[in-house]
């Protein structure tokens, strides 16, 4: 019987983005407890407050809530992009789980950076003809800026072999 073998080819750069997922909601509902620990004996010395009170406490917490929600939602997103000798993958995974995957020729997209006046990086695209995608919206600056000098790098080594 035939040895087989197969070849692999290991990517070039691979990287999974994911929204920041601190906890800002978190420090925002231990802030709202604190500010009512702290505001209930007004409330209770003086009538007047009790209902104004209780109405900013209300709509501070429905604020807090809906950031939860927004920021859970967020928590679901992921972008997979990897990059081989001969082409990029990028791979969106939804909320409800969709996932949708588009492949480019190295040779053939480019890279477009819009950076601020401090020369941060804002906002990644792959542009390829008229197609315009943006990828890592999600990320903080600093996290656009890195990922984007590493994921250069990748591209240009993709183009030349």
């Amino acid at each position: 019987m035939p040895m087989q073998t197969s070849t692999t080819t290991s990517p070039l750069f691979s990287a999974t983005l994911r929204p920041d997922r601190s906890l800002r909601a978190a420090g925002g509902w231990i802030g709202l407890a604190v500010a009512g620990l702290l505001g209930l004996p007004f409330l209770v010395a003086v009538p007047e407050f009790l209902l104004p009170g209780i109405l900013g406490f209300a709509i501070a917490a429905g604020g807090l809530l809906a950031f939860s929600l927004r920021q859970a939602r967020r928590a679901r997103l992921t972008e997979q992009i990897t990059v081989w000798p001969g082409q990029i993958e990028v791979v969106t995974a939804g909320r409800g789980g969709d996932r949708q995957m588009r492949r480019f020729d190295p040779k053939k997209v480019r890279l477009v950076l819009d950076r601020d006046e401090n020369e941060r990086t804002t906002a990644m695209y792959l542009s390829h003809g008229n197609e315009r995608i943006e990828i890592g919206a999600f990320l903080a600056i600093n996290d656009k800026s890195s990922f984007a000098r590493a994921f250069g790098q990748a591209m240009r080594k993709a183009r030349q072999g």
